[in-house]
This record gives structure tokens, sequence and C-alpha cells, in this order.
């Protein structure tokens, strides 16, 4: 496959394997070389595998759409996207520091408000935020965690600095595509996991259990229950394989019910058991009609008083979504200093904030340049890229913007790194990725070695999101001068 290799070329972005078009980085180097030497019969062999192997084990995600929802196989590429362990040491310290200072301020603002006090975030930008609960003021999650399992986006510019580009802290979802990724790649491309000193990152569900378990330090054995919304939601394959791999009971809301006694039950065939620790995959709006929807039926009437009176722990806590806002976002690197007294490891993408009268104005003249993102919308959607909008467009998004300017922000158009990925019309092209590692915060903190790099499928797209198209690779974190001894 050389022929191959040398046709291809990054283009003027920053490549993930290339140091130049036809040069890999040190650290890649072995994996690129040993992929440039296979017979373009064998790749394709193994790219057929992998589909197959994605089908057999029914590993699918759900893509809602106006013929009904419809499930997909995950799309997979086998071409890992690679991360030397010098830089990943930084960027898995600068996760942690910024997973601390959110949770230090979404404590603060349900109890103290200091951070309000202060001046350094206005309160309307908090009290405006479409996921403040007012039922969650003077609570405390155990250790002063309310976000306790976060996925933070991370993109790289074309001069190879790494952005955060979002937070996701209510129900982040994706994890499960990370581990099934690494297995896929282990069963179709065995023999290159002996050229690279790979991190392992099988033992995520273990590290999930002992965090979700240190939620309730009163107890030696808690009973760890997983609340989905059921089986017609797009992340119900990771609902149960985590629950299957981690060992949790997966239910539904119809499954659990709150005593007299404020205490979680689950109904089983013995009668009821008591439930310590819920890892809830439903939105604030749904978990308890008694607080929030009243026309839920996904939820557990009552739950949110067996929290406040500490029967039973609730990850991620509710309310936590305030600190998910992309307004919010803006004030991160500040909160960073407030509350740690420490400069922000991680850069947040330079951010605009249509709140601001001058910033608007900036942000109306150069709409055709910019990315422009509404507060609470994820996956993509309710979103301007500029520089591929028509006229027609931009000028509905300005009408959009002046309207409530208050729930957008806007983000210059980033250069954004690509990585070799095979591609059905084109051969190995080069494709636009980003990078979604999950941080567990407990009575520890816990970082994925690497996480879900999903991938642009479509040539010139930004948009990775696989319900838009994109697909995904497994993600290496390897020393960076490679070795002779690999581990998965």
């Amino acid at each position: 496959m050389r022929e191959v290799w040398n046709e291809y070329t990054p283009g003027e972005f920053y490549d993930e394997l290339m140091s130049t078009q036809q040069q890999p980085h040190l650290f890649s180097f072995k994996l690129v070389e040993h992929l440039q030497s296979m017979k373009k019969k064998t790749f394709a062999r193994r790219v057929r595998e992998s589909e197959i192997e994605m089908r057999e084990r029914g590993i699918t995600f759900t893509v809602y759409s106006d013929a009904g929802n419809i499930d997909r196989a995950w799309p997979f590429d086998i071409i890992p996207r690679v991360i030397p362990k010098s830089e990943w040491d930084s960027i898995e310290m600068g996760l942690k520091q910024r997973n601390i200072a959110l949770n230090k301020f979404i404590q603060d603002i349900y109890n103290d408000g200091q951070i309000i006090k202060d001046g350094i975030i206005p309160e309307e930008v908090v009290m405006q935020s479409k996921g403040y609960r007012t039922a969650c003021k003077g609570i405390t999650p155990a250790h002063g965690v309310w976000a306790n399992i976060c996925g933070s986006d991370l993109v790289r510019d074309d001069n190879g600095v790494m952005y955060v580009l979002e937070d996701n802290l209510r129900v982040p979802s994706g994890v499960a595509y990370m581990l099934e990724n690494r297995k896929t790649t282990k069963r179709v491309l065995p023999e290159i996991f002996a050229l690279h000193n790979v991190r392992p990152v099988s033992d995520y569900p273990a590290h999930l259990e002992r965090m979700l378990a240190s939620l309730r330090p009163d107890l030696d054995n808690p009973t760890i229950v997983l609340l989905t919304p059921g089986v017609y939601n797009s992340a119900y394959y990771e609902h149960a394989f985590l629950a299957q791999q981690a060992g949790f009971v997966l239910l539904e809301g119809q499954d659990l019910v709150v005593g007299k006694d404020d205490f979680v039950y689950m109904k089983t065939i013995h009668g009821l058991e008591r439930v310590d620790v819920i890892y809830r995959r439903i939105d604030d709006d749904f978990i308890d009609p008694e607080v929030f929807r009243e026309d839920s039926t996904l939820g557990v009437p009552g739950i949110m008083r067996a929290w406040k009176a500490g029967k039973v722990a609730i990850a991620n806590a509710p309310g936590c979504g305030v600190a998910d806002d992309k307004v919010i976002y803006a004030y991160v690197p500040e909160m960073i200093r407030y509350y740690l007294n420490e400069e922000p490891i991680l850069p947040n993408v330079p951010t605009r904030l249509c709140r601001n009268k001058n910033e608007l104005e900036y942000v109306l003249e150069h709409l055709a340049e910019l990315v422009v993102k509404p507060a609470n919308e994820s996956g993509g959607y309710g979103m301007l890229v500029g520089p591929h909008a028509s006229t027609e467009q931009l000028e509905a998004f300005r009408n959009v913007l002046l309207a409530n300017p208050t729930n957008y922000i806007a983000q210059p158009t980033l250069k954004l790194s690509v990585t070799p990925t095979n591609c059905d019309q084109d051969g190995i092209a080069a494709r636009h990725v980003d990078l979604r590692p999950f941080i567990l915060s407990g009575s520890k903190t816990y970082v994925t070695p690497g996480g879900l790099t999903r991938v642009a499928l479509v040539k010139g797209s930004l948009v990775v999101n696989s319900s838009q198209g994109g697909g995904s690779k497994d993600t290496w974190i390897v020393d960076d001068v490679t070795g002779n001894e690999g581990d998965a």
C-alpha cells in the first residue's frame, strides 16, 4: 500500500500521524511503516473484518429521523489516531484541573454563590442557563462532586495546539464505543500492538464501578444500578454495555420506587431491594415528575427527595448541567484562576459572548467567518458554521442572533487537525478529527488514556457526530520514542 500512502496529503492542516507529507512523526513511525507495508488486499480484508466484527457484536447507534428511529452499525476506521505520552501527560493534568474547577463552580452556585458575589461571572448568566435547577440549592453531594462522569471535547488547530471545545457534564456518551474500538482494533490488527507500548483502556468499567461505589463511603458494598430511558434511546447500546461490563443492574424508571422512608428500591421477583447508587442516563427534565416535568414516564417519582435526604447517590448529580452551558464555558479559565489560583493548562477556544454588545457587533460583521453556537444544544445542532453557510443561511441566522443574543457564543473557525483515514471513494485521505476523553471524579479522579476519536468522514467537513455522518477511530497514547513491546 506504499503507493497509496505516497498520494496522501494533509494539505494545510496539522496531521496526527505525519510530520510531513511522507514522513511520520517519530511516535507513529512504526505504525505507519507497518500500514504502508501491507498489501492492498490484506488491508481491504482487515477493513471488511472490522465491519463484520461491529455487526456481529451488535455495536450500533440510533439515528432519529422523520422515518422513525434507525439502528446503524457503528462507523469505525481501522487506522488509529496516535498521541505521544509526553503531550498526553499535560492534557491529563489539564483535564483534571478543569474538572476540579467545574465541580467547585457547581457546588458554589448552589450554595454560597461566592463567584457571583465577587463579580467573576454575572448572576444572570448562571440563572438563565437551562441547566440551572433551583431544586438543587443547598445540596452538597459526596466529595462535593456534581459531575462524576465528564466528557470534554478536545480539538487541535493547525499549529498543533490542543484546545477544549466544550465540556459535557450531564449524561456524556461515547465511552462504550471507545472500548469497542480498541477491542476491534486488537482483533483485526493484532500484530500492530507489538509495535508500540499502547496505554490500556479496558479497565474503564472497573474505574467506573469504584468511582460510583465511592459516592456511598458509608457502605462497604453499595448496590449500583444504571437508570436508562429504555431501548429507544440513541445511547441504549452503551447503557447495556456498561451495565454488563461493570456489573450494574440495568433498570428503567418503572423498575424503581421511592419508599415512605425515602430510600430507593428496585422491584425484583423476591420483593423490593434497596438501591444505594444510581448512574442515571436520563436528563434532569425527566428524572422526577414530582419536581421537574410532570408528564415524564421515564423517571422515578420522589427520587429527588431521596437524593436530598442522602438516602441515594445519583451520578451525575441533578443540576450539574448548569456548567454544561456554552456561555458559561467562556468563563471556565476564570473559574480555574478563581478557585484554584492556577493558570489553565488547557486553553479554551477564543470565544465571543454575543450577550455583550461590542462582541455581538463583531460577530454580526464577521458571521461568514465564525462558528456560532447556542448555549444548550449538543450534537452539532442549532449552530452555524459561517464559512460553509449560504447567503440565505447567514441572513436567517443573523435574525436569530438579533432576537436572542444572550443564548449564543461565537468562535473562530479552527483549522482542525487531520489524520489518515480509510475512505470509500478517496482511499487513504486526510479527515478532520476531535477527541473526547472521559474523566471520572469521586474520591479520586481518573482520566481515560486517550478517549473517543471522532472523525468527519465527508471530505472537508468539520462535523464529526455519528448522527450526522461522522465515524470513529481507536486512540493510542504511546511512548514518545517507539518501543518493542505493546500493551492494550
